[in-house]
């Protein structure tokens, strides 16, 4: 482990990174031109303290899950991820596992749609990644623990210590049915990636905590994901019901989900709205209702 070249590597990273690429307001009296050490820390789902011991140089081994997730945070490419590992004295990820790093063009796509919120979403339904209008919609992704960043396990395994994350209105049949599409996309990733760990990891949990995601695996049947339609409850928002278009990344195995609304609409308003209010709350707090 080469502690002071990887602390270079970390710091030369991190300063690189605007907040406005990973969906952060970057205020008025920002004095760091990229992340800051508390910004990094929570993408990454590591305390800040061991963000400055990495910096340090000073740092224990971390291990490939917090490599991975820094690599991912700090929008490495792929063989700067690697050498990220190999500074940090660990393989590389190998062929055969569900690839978690986006490629800098994948993400420099996903700031291209300022006005649309996009998703980019692993094989097995991490959300690896977000733009600006996503955090608006669904909430901030980073106030979430970075193992809670999974579309299976938010939907089957909810948490109630977890900030407000479920604004999808569905009657049953369309719980149902979104349901089963999902297990279904969970069982083709599990074909395709046999010798996952987080992936088999993932399953066990499901399997464990949900009788409804146990009763749908036992069912048999994969499927793909596919474009669709879903109604948005947002806490300042009328209902808006958008058009998720899903697109492959082939090589990666990842999904890119946009979500948008024909021009005209009320929900192509409520959208422009979205982008102006961004992640405010817009409530009035218990002073202000007075």
């Amino acid at each position: 482990m080469n502690r002071q070249e990887l602390a270079a590597v970390v710091r030369r990273a991190r300063q690189r990174v605007t907040p406005g690429q990973i969906g952060l307001p970057a205020g008025r009296h920002r004095r760091v031109a990229g992340l800051r050490r508390e910004e990094l820390a929570l993408l990454a789902g590591i305390s800040v303290d061991y963000v400055v011991r990495i910096e340090q140089g000073r740092s224990t081994q971390p291990s490939a899950q917090v490599l991975t997730a820094l690599a991912r945070a700090l929008r490495l490419s792929q063989d700067e991820r690697d050498e990220l590992f190999h500074l940090a004295g660990t393989a590389p990820p190998t062929p055969g596992t569900i690839d978690l790093h986006v490629r800098p063009s994948v993400l420099r796509l996903i700031d291209r749609f300022a006005d649309l919120p996009v998703l980019v979403l692993s094989a097995k339904g991490d959300v690896l990644a977000w733009n600006a209008m996503a955090s608006a919609l669904y909430g901030d992704w980073t106030a979430l623990r970075p193992e809670r960043r999974n579309i299976v396990r938010l939907q089957f395994l909810p948490d109630p210590n977890d900030p407000e994350r479920s604004r999808v209105a569905q009657s049953p049949e369309e719980r149902a049915n979104a349901s089963a599409l999902t297990v279904g996309d969970l069982r083709a990733a599990a074909a395709r990636y046999p010798n996952d760990r987080e992936l088999r990891r993932l399953l066990a949990d499901l399997r464990a905590g949900s009788e409804e995601f146990t009763r749908l695996w036992d069912r048999g049947g994969a499927s793909t994901r596919r474009s669709h339609r879903k109604t948005i409850e947002h806490p300042q928002l009328a209902p808006m019901t958008l058009d998720c278009d899903t697109l492959h990344v082939p090589d990666a195995d990842q999904l890119v989900v946009v979500y948008s609304a024909p021009p005209g609409t009320p929900e192509h308003e409520q959208l422009a709205l979205l982008r102006v209010i961004g992640t405010q709350n817009l409530a009035p707090t218990t002073d202000s209702a007075r």
